[in-house]
């Protein structure tokens, strides 16, 4: 049974639907944790889990076994705590200057990525004995956050001196191209992060993501930190079949169709002009509820495709703040009354595929999803 056979009509006060299938994101964390062996299996919820609700998704996720959550921001780590009192929360995005008290009084665990961040944890672990225990962040090669090898080093033999004054729960680094199957960088990053755990005695380490649970098992270590395969994106390169089941469906209603004659032009500046009578179906969806504007057409450019009674529908011209206007000539005209609807995301049209469509990657549009859907929660 998919998604849309068990979603109630859409309301018409708002303008699409998002469908959100928990059950599907359960086996999701449930397949991926299959595949680690007695490694951890944890979650990525950032971005509001990935634009589909902390809220919605962490309790989810709790009630199949996860334990271990990894957000951007402090606020992020708030609300989960709200939710649950014994969740394992790392907070990724560095320790910010004076925020200590708050990873103190909530017990989250900070994510330490440079020498200053370490120096400062030092301090108030020197003030709070009961402080919770911090990770460290190690680059591998990204450039982008952590520790260099040679300061993460010195960390270490500060810590088998111990003389570094905090205690350690995790080693985590961060892969620079973890999808792309035989990448001699993400070999690179497992040997370099394996030499340098060995080094950090009794210290757990985490290093996968979701490409990495499947193309890198020998560096499953002790925690996983999958994010977009358990919402559906696919976690591998585009020759491979999509392992996860999706998770989110997004659709929206006609609200109005015309025929125009060849020669006749479409939307905003014209972009796209008719070569043989059309007939338009305009949507209630546009950029303002996370249609990149990259899935706009022109005479020389090919844009993203929607579904009306399972045919696919060209966008044309550009998209609107509100609206998209689609080529509907080939649908049966029954399938096109007012308030029926076409799916922008769902069965064909994967978020992989309409991110590509419109010039840019799944992960976009997962956490661009509008707030003026009417989000209806399976499981």
């Amino acid at each position: 049974m998919t998604i849309t056979d068990r979603a109630p009509p859409i309301p018409y006060s708002s303008g699409g639907r998002l469908t959100i299938d928990l059950n599907a994101l359960k086996r999701n964390w449930q397949l991926l944790a299959s595949k680690v062996g007695q490694a951890a299996t944890g979650a990525v919820v950032k971005a509001n889990a990935y634009g589909l609700g902390i809220e919605t998704v962490v309790p989810a996720l709790l009630s199949v076994g996860c334990k271990h959550f990894f957000v951007a921001h402090l606020s992020e780590a708030e609300r989960i705590r709200a939710i649950n009192s014994t969740a394992e929360i790392f907070v990724l995005n560095g320790f910010l200057p004076d925020t200590g008290s708050i990873y103190h009084a909530l017990h989250l665990t900070p994510v330490l990525g440079s020498l200053a961040e370490i120096e400062e944890w030092q301090n108030f672990a020197a003030r709070h004995p009961d402080a919770p225990q911090a990770a460290l962040h190690v680059d591998t090669g990204l450039n982008r956050l952590g520790l260099s090898l040679a300061d993460a080093r010195r960390i270490s033999e500060a810590h088998r001196h111990g003389t570094l004054g905090f205690s350690i729960r995790l080693l985590m680094s961060h892969f620079v191209e973890a999808e792309i199957e035989g990448s001699a960088t993400t070999k690179r990053q497992c040997e370099a992060f394996l030499k340098l755990h060995q080094t950090f005695h009794n210290v757990a380490a985490s290093l996968c993501n979701s490409s990495g649970i499947f193309l890198c098992p020998d560096s499953h270590h002790d925690l996983v930190r999958p994010g977009y395969a358990l919402y559906g994106g696919h976690p591998l390169w585009a020759d491979h079949n999509n392992p996860m089941e999706p998770v989110v469906r997004l659709e929206a209603p006609i609200l109005q169709t015309r025929m125009i004659e060849v020669g006749e032009s479409v939307g905003y500046g014209g972009y796209w002009t008719a070569k043989r009578p059309t007939r338009l179906a305009t949507l209630s969806l546009g950029y303002a509820d996370g249609l990149p504007r990259g899935a706009e057409s022109s005479d020389v450019k090919k844009g993203g495709d929607v579904l009306i009674g399972g045919i696919r529908c060209a966008m044309l011209g550009r998209v609107s703040m509100d609206l998209l206007i689609v080529d509907a000539t080939d649908v049966p005209i029954e399938s096109l009354k007012r308030g029926s609807y076409a799916t922008i995301i769902g069965d064909e049209l994967t978020i992989d595929a309409v991110g590509d469509s419109a010039g840019t990657i799944g992960y976009d549009m997962l956490v661009s999803l509008g707030s003026r859907f009417q989000r209806h929660v399976i499981g």
